[in-house]
């Protein structure tokens, strides 16, 4: 069983996204040098260089389920119209927006979560450990708000078609397979 510490040690070392770098550490016993250069020759960093790169082509992508009853409209963004274009990118912005559909997100990422909204949650959390150790509570503190941003930021969401992975590591696999920075701008999804 390798360490969650490690894990997170390779992720901060290589961008590398969770499932990659765990299988990683797991196919080296638990090298980390080893396992960069494993995610090197598989080609998981390559998604990581890629996210830099200006995205200004792409498609807003309608999605109608349930007879008309919910609606989604998602801006998935890529670096060229010939990507844009593709049957896979086309996919892919299908399967984001049903994914909308069904777990309706309230954010894209964390970080687009407001700091007031955070810090309430955080309060919550804190409050309901009360009295245990400091340390002990900080822990359970940051896996509950783990837990909470897997609810409401699509990219940390486990995708519908396949729970193993979330929908970051989705994209991931389609920068890698596609060869170009792909983002997911913005959504709305409507409901009856």
């Amino acid at each position: 069983m390798i360490d969650s510490k490690l894990v997170m040690e390779l992720r901060a070392q290589t961008g590398a996204g969770v499932l990659e770098a765990k299988k990683a550490l797991e196919e080296t016993a638990g090298d980390i040098a080893k396992a960069i250069e494993q995610l090197r020759k598989s080609g998981a960093l390559k998604a990581a260089k890629k996210s830099d790169r200006e995205t200004c082509e792409g498609l807003v992508h309608a999605y109608i389920h349930g007879g008309g009853k919910v609606g989604v409209l998602v801006e998935v963004l890529c670096e060229t119209d010939f990507v844009a274009r593709n049957p896979e990118f086309e996919a892919l912005a299908h399967d984001l927006a049903m994914q909308i559909a069904a777990t309706n997100p309230l954010y894209v990422k964390p970080e687009d979560v407001p700091s007031e909204m955070v810090e309430k949650e955080k309060a919550i959390y804190v409050e309901e450990v009360a009295g245990k150790p400091a340390n002990i509570v900080e822990k359970i503190v940051k896996g509950k708000l783990d837990k909470w941003y897997s609810d409401v930021c699509l990219m940390r969401q486990a995708f519908i078609k396949d729970e193993d992975i979330t929908i970051e590591d989705l994209i991931k696999s389609k920068i890698v397979k596609l060869g170009e920075n792909i983002q997911v701008r913005r959504f709305v999804r409507f409901a009856l």
